[in-house]
């Protein structure tokens, strides 16, 4: 079977299951997009990985399993989503150490995508895969760019954030990271590069 790469385009909120996010990968080298459902402790570490900015004051899980493995100078090659069953998504994590043979392990796919990112590596799936469960996301013509833009400035603008000044958005910053509430620090992060 003919493998796709894929890249990762973002995390939303998913409005169909509380609590629950939507991981949406994209193939490289086409429009359709594989929608994943993660729970919120996956989605923070994903974000986390994709978030250079962000450094928790200490290891989270997935960082520790990147530390313990280059130890060993244990590499992850490359992330495989090779199987979907009722739903889920199931993949395999391709690792080597040094000149030894490649290991295959079996991995949720949100901890093998947290893993691939932390490593570099890249993340591939079966064509009838995303034949199965890809989707073709179009922006409609009625959706002006400038619109959103504003209503997002707007928005964000109505938030405390606003009456800080940078100094104090460091200190709350370091304050959230410090409480490894990341969703409130990538918040104040952008704000900060707002400015």
């Amino acid at each position: 079977m003919s493998l796709v790469k894929l890249t990762i385009k973002g995390i939303s909120y998913s409005q169909s299951q509380h609590g629950a996010y939507a991981l949406i990968l994209n193939e490289e080298d086409g429009d359709r997009k594989l929608p994943i459902v993660i729970g919120a402790f996956e989605a923070q570490a994903i974000a986390i990985a994709l978030e250079k900015e962000i450094k928790p004051p200490r290891p989270l899980t997935h960082d520790l399993f990147k530390n313990f493995a280059e130890r060993f100078e244990i590499n992850i090659k490359e992330v495989i989503i090779h199987k979907l069953i009722d739903g889920v998504f199931y993949s395999s994590i391709i690792c080597q150490q040094e000149n030894k043979t490649e290991e295959v392990f079996d991995a949720r796919t949100s901890d093998a995508i947290a893993l691939a990112l932390r490593f570099s590596a890249p993340i591939f799936t079966h064509k009838n895969i995303l034949d199965k469960a890809g989707v073709y996301l179009t922006i409609t013509d009625d959706t002006n760019p400038e619109d959103s833009e504003q209503t997002y400035e707007n928005s964000f603008s109505e938030s405390s954030y606003n009456t800080k000044n940078i100094n104090e958005l460091h200190d709350l910053l370091d304050t959230a990271v410090n409480n490894e509430d990341y969703e409130k620090a990538a918040k104040i992060r952008d704000e900060i590069s707002k400015r």
